[in-house]
């Protein structure tokens, strides 16, 4: 492909200067996804409607310079001001399937570092409605003194939606309309919301029993259809009733089968019985086989309550619950408790002595304590006193109580804790009790060890030595009661009081405090010490990176700056260049580091100052050089496209250049295009003495571009000494909306937003936009366009795809732009002004439907009239077809394609245009490879389109 350079404007030189742009971000948002509705509010709030399902979404257009940077955020709704979702960076919100919980109102941020963030929202309304439930509620009551029983039943039908439902009763298939029967109300209960309608039938009679269907409705409000539900009232109608083949608790042991029957009793319609659990989901390993729920090898995980219920929509559900316990027992200890009304820490004669026993365990209350004396059985007595649950222990404690201590007392005591009848195994404890087993404990901090020294990332204990008999645990916690262990628990045990710390970090510097626990052990009053962990890192510095651009044979400055050091005492400092060291005068350790020399050329490169203590080194990073700064490609340039012949388009590049002033004088760019990473032209583009001043637009024209590709543009400032780095950007073909008059521009559907042309909501399918790389490769082969209409493969058409689900009949729409004509005056002698409207279709295939162009004019009401219409297969060509129209007002052009009596009937258009004035004759008409005579065409001046695209540019911009 050949490209070559055309001037924008008449002058000497390939590129133009601007004004300075420099300005702060602007936001505006726009819909590209399944929308119902979008409108503004009371508050000019712009408010978008979705179906549930659908898919959002959201584009945020910006313009600033430089490129503004997007953010997408989320709050529930107007009273809260907390962001609930992850913010998405990204000019483009897309949602898919959305759900009503992502509902809520979304701002997008738009911020590029200059002024204030431009922030716009839009709320999201999503519209669904559910199947509706109903339930049948049913009363009795005695009337004139119990002569006989009235029965009165309410029918309450309840459904979720947005917006909120409109209700029909029906009874069979006629509807129920409480003016004309005296025997039905039908009424919204109080504090419902318009969630519920309740259809009472009084004093119930014998056309009463019949079917009864609730029927809601949101309007087809995005197009959501209608739902309903039907219930049968009989003689026999009646609540449910269970009962459950176990107690409301059960007890088990780990590894036992667990059956559970819930019997349905009474209920008709036959109710449907379900099993829950709570806490969390059905075990994995759980079967519900109708009404029985069968678990097998049951783990302590699976303990919980576990529901019944049984729903036949008659009354209220029936509920039944059981409690699983699953047996557990763990982490038996003991204390030895000196008498405690002598304040006593040691075992004498003559005093009492209480020895303590604890396990945890599952059910708590079951767990039974047994003791022994040297292996004998221990009875209540005069001198030995047992307590199966003692109060003034943790509970589920047993205590052995030994009053007025004899030297027959010394012995070793042993507690047994067991599950009567249970295979759980039981645990055993064994105390020694003589005068030379029990001494207070004692805890001390090594020497040296009340400071501990680590450098981040390393490994370190802290040592707290408990003695005593016995020794206790030690228990280890942060001084600062709001900090939390390393581990994420407020204290850690530890049996020998070393604590292993590892991967140290900053954040757990602080002090540390260690506790004697008050079980396996003396229970006595606590001895307790610290340790303070100090953790060592290397010099935190700024910058870690700095670009540095000067220009040659100037003076430069890198200062590296300390900021935080631990220990703060700096041990060296040095200088690199490339990876050599710089040699330099020793530096002062207490100032900051600093490094001056001219900038040449053979000194750019990657600088270093390395500064050091004795936990490490740590880096400042200074890449120097006379190379310019980068240019900004400058993205809100109006119309930068234009129409070319021979199906080409140039663009328009703009850009600015970055502290132009801080290198050596920048005399021109290199410019490169590229297409699928293959270079199709490389240039430089000589300033001719002219330097670029910041914020200063630039401006450079790409002609003979291929519609509808994309390419990459690279560009790089140029100095008499370097050049700088590539930005890159691609650019793309879009065509403008033809929005609010007719233009001379030809709508190739090439640009996702279809020049404007909309999907009428109320046919029964979609026109599709499509190309031959996006084809379906299962469409049927005997029917529709290979390309558009110039005859590319990437060059896009609207068609209508006749396959299934579509059947004979069905019809699609798409409307054009509403074109405001009202102010243009006719020629002389007349008051209504001729248009040209000029389209190509494709109508190959035995099946082939209709194709209309229908004009739809705006007044009062909207008039539909067919304008032109075409009819059966035309044979494989693109053919062209034009027509003048002269509207009374604001009209719009409606293509309708009505599907044929089978599947080989789709039917294409492209390249539709519609101009002021009546069409102009013409020979022949180019398509694709033929060449085919239709009728008269019309002129495209490129001013006129120009004037137009500005207009239409900055109308949509600043709506």
């Amino acid at each position: 492909m050949e490209l070559f350079w055309i001037l924008l404007f008449s002058g000497v030189y390939p590129l133009t200067w601007g004004q300075g742009v420099y300005g702060p971000a602007y936001a505006q948002i726009v819909h590209s996804g399944a929308a119902c509705n979008v409108k503004d509010d009371n508050i000019s709030e712009r408010i978008y409607t979705i179906k549930e399902g659908d898919t959002l979404v959201l584009q945020c257009i910006v313009k600033g310079h430089p490129r503004p940077q997007v953010r997408w955020t989320k709050t529930a709704g107007s009273a809260s001001d907390k962001f609930q979702e992850t913010s998405i960076y990204n000019e483009t919100l897309r949602i898919e399937g959305i759900q009503r919980v992502q509902g809520g109102r979304y701002y997008c941020k738009a911020d590029n570092g200059v002024g204030v963030a431009a922030i716009k929202s839009i709320r999201v309304d999503v519209q669904y409605l559910d199947t509706p439930v109903l339930t049948v509620h049913q009363t009795i009551s005695d009337v004139r003194g119990s002569y006989y029983q009235e029965k009165t039943v309410f029918l309450r039908c309840t459904v979720n939606s947005n917006p909120p439902a409109r209700f029909i009763w029906k009874r069979g298939n006629m509807l129920i309309e409480q003016s004309k029967d005296n025997g039905v109300d039908i009424y919204e209960p109080l504090y419902t919301q318009g969630e519920t309608k309740v259809l009472k039938l009084k004093n119930l009679r014998p056309k009463d029993f019949a079917d009864y269907t609730c029927q809601v409705s949101v309007r087809n409000v995005c197009n959501i259809e209608d739902k309903s539900v039907t219930f049968k009232l009989t003689n026999a109608t009646t609540p449910p009733m269970i009962r459950l083949s176990v107690n409301d608790t059960v007890v088990v042991d780990p590894g036992q089968d667990v059956l559970i029957t819930c019997e349905v009793t009474a209920g008709f319609p036959l109710p449907t019985v379900m099993w829950t659990r709570y806490p969390g989901p059905l075990p994995l390993s759980a079967q519900v086989r109708g009404a029985n729920l069968f678990l097998r090898a049951v783990t302590p995980a699976d303990a919980g309550f576990y529901n019944c219920t049984a729903v036949n929509n008659v009354g209220n559900p029936a509920r039944k619950n059981v409690n699983l316990v699953v047996r557990t027992m763990t982490n038996l200890t003991f204390q030895i408790t000196p008498d405690s009304n002598k304040d006593s820490e040691t075992i004498q004669m003559g005093r009492d002595l209480k020895l303590s026993c604890h396990v945890d365990a599952t059910p708590q209350d079951k767990v039974n304590y047994t003791w022994y004396k040297n292996g004998a059985p221990v009875f209540n007595s005069d001198s030995l006193i047992l307590l199966r649950s003692d109060p003034d222990m943790a509970p589920g404690t047993s205590s052995l109580e030994i009053v007025d201590m004899k030297f027959r007392d010394l012995a070793t005591y042993s507690c047994v804790a067991n599950f009567p009848g249970s295979r759980v195994q039981e645990l055993r404890v064994d105390v020694n009790i003589s005068q030379n087993s029990v001494s207070p404990p004692m805890l001390t901090v090594p020497p040296g060890g009340q400071v501990v020294n680590v450098r981040e990332g390393g490994n370190v204990d802290l040592v707290c030595l408990a003695d005593g008999k016995p020794r206790p645990p030690v228990l280890w916690s942060r001084t600062e009661k709001d900090l939390l262990m390393p581990s994420g628990k407020p204290i850690v045990e530890t049996p020998d009081g070393r604590l292993r710390l590892k991967n140290v970090s900053r954040d757990m510097m602080g002090a540390y405090r260690c506790q004697t626990a008050p079980y396996n052990g003396l229970n006595i009053k606590r001895r307790e010490a610290q340790v303070q962990l100090n953790v060592q890192y290397p010099p935190i510095l700024d910058p870690v990176f700095q670009d540095v651009h000067s220009r040659n044979y100037q003076m430069v400055t890198l200062r590296c700056a300390v900021q935080r050091s631990n220990p703060p005492r700096l041990t060296d400092i040095r200088w690199l260049r490339n990876g050599d060291f710089i040699r330099m005068p020793m530096p002062d350790m207490k100032e900051t580091p600093e490094l001056k020399f001219k900038l040449e050329p053979s000194s750019n490169g990657s600088y270093e100052c390395r500064v050091s203590n004795s936990a490490g080194t740590s880096t400042c990073t200074f890449n120097v050089s006379a190379q310019p700064y980068n240019a900004e490609f400058y993205f809100d340039t109006p119309n930068p496209v234009r129409i070319l012949k021979g199906n080409n388009y140039s663009y328009n590049v703009q850009w600015t250049q970055r502290d132009p002033e801080a290198t050596d004088r920048i005399i021109g760019y290199w410019i490169n295009i590229r297409k699928n990473k293959q270079a199709l032209l490389s240039k430089q583009i000589d300033l001719k003495g002219k330097e670029p001043e910041k914020g200063v637009l630039i401006s450079h024209t790409i002609s003979d571009l291929r519609i509808p590709l994309s390419y990459e543009i690279r560009l790089a400032p140029i100095t008499i000494y370097s050049i700088g780095d590539y930005v890159s950007r691609i650019i793309q073909y879009s065509e403008p909306y033809t929005y609010p008059r007719p233009s001379d521009h030809v709508c190739g559907f090439e640009d996702e937003r279809i020049c404007g042309f909309s999907q009428d909501r109320s046919d029964v399918f979609d026109w599709t936009r499509q190309n031959h790389l996006t084809q379906n490769p299962k469409r049927s082969a005997n029917t529709g366009p290979e390309t558009d209409r110039s005859g590319t493969k990437e060059g896009y058409y609207m068609y209508i795809e006749a396959s299934r689900p579509r059947v004979q009949g069905d019809k699609a729409r798409l409307l054009s732009p509403l074109f405001n004509v009202s102010s243009v005056r006719g020629p002389k002698g007349s008051g209504r002004v001729p248009y040209c409207v000029s389209f190509y279709y494709h109508m190959k295939g035995k099946h082939i439907g209709i194709l209309n162009v229908l004009l739809r004019v705006r007044s009062i009401a909207s008039v539909d009239s067919v304008v032109w219409s075409k009819s059966g297969h035309q044979g494989p060509d693109w053919k062209k077809a034009f027509f003048d129209i002269s509207p009374s007002g604001p009209f719009q052009i409606v293509f309708e394609g009505i599907r044929g009596p089978s599947f080989e009937g789709d039917i294409a258009i492209d390249d539709v245009s519609i101009t002021t004035g009546k069409c102009k004759q013409e020979n022949t008409v180019a398509s694709a490879g033929k060449t085919v005579l239709i009728g008269g065409s019309h002129s495209l001046p490129l001013a006129s389109w120009l004037t137009f695209g500005l207009s239409c540019f900055l109308s949509l911009l600043y709506r």
